[in-house]
C-alpha cells in the first residue's frame, strides 16, 4: 500500500490528462463536419461516411491533370487489433475501395471506419459491403452504371 501512496501524485495528473484527450476526441469526432453534415451507411464491417468536397474546386486546379478528386481517410480504431492487424484490416479497406474507385462520383470527402467484425474477413466481403455502401448513398456515377449494364 506505501508504494502506491508514492506514485500516487504521479497518477493522478496523468489520469487528467487522459480523460482531457478522451473528451477532446469526443468532441472532434462528434462535430466533425463529414460525420456531422454528411451522408452515412453503416454496415456489418464498416461504416462509410460522404460529404460533398467544398475544396475540390481548389484542389482541381492544382492537381496536373484539372480533374476532380475524392479525399479518403480510413480510421481502424486499437478496439480492433494490433498493429498488425489493423495494417491488414487497412490494407484490405484500400483494395476495396480500389476496386470501385473507377465508378465514382469524383469532389467528395470519403471517411471509411472499420468495425471490428472486418478484423476477420476477407477482401471480396470488404468490397462487396464498399459496393452496397456506395450503391445505398448513391455515390456510383452514371456513366459508371451504364457501362456495367453494357458489359453484362
Amino acid at each position: 500500500m506505501p508504494e502506491i501512496m508514492e506514485i500516487l501524485p504521479f497518477l493522478i495528473p496523468l489520469a487528467a490528462v487522459q480523460l482531457g484527450l478522451l473528451g477532446y476526441t469526443l468532441y472532434h469526432i462528434l462535430t466533425h463536419k463529414t460525420y456531422k453534415r454528411g451522408k452515412s451507411y453503416v454496415g456489418r464491417y464498416i461504416a462509410v461516411y460522404v460529404l460533398r468536397d467544398l475544396a475540390a474546386k481548389r484542389l482541381a486546379k492544382a492537381n496536373p491533370e484539372k480533374e476532380f478528386v475524392n479525399r479518403v481517410g480510413l480510421s481502424v480504431s486499437k478496439k480492433i487489433g494490433g498493429a498488425v492487424v489493423r495494417n491488414r484490416v487497412k490494407r484490405i479497406i484500400r483494395a476495396g475501395f480500389d476496386t470501385h474507385k473507377a465508378g465514382l462520383k469524383t469532389g467528395f470527402l470519403i471517411v471509411i471506419s472499420a468495425r471490428s467484425a472486418a478484423a476477420k474477413k476477407k477482401s471480396t466481403d470488404i468490397a462487396r459491403e464498399l459496393g452496397e455502401a456506395f450503391t445505398a448513398l448513391n455515390m456510383f456515377a452514371v456513366e459508371a452504371a451504364d457501362k456495367k449494364e453494357t458489359e453484362v
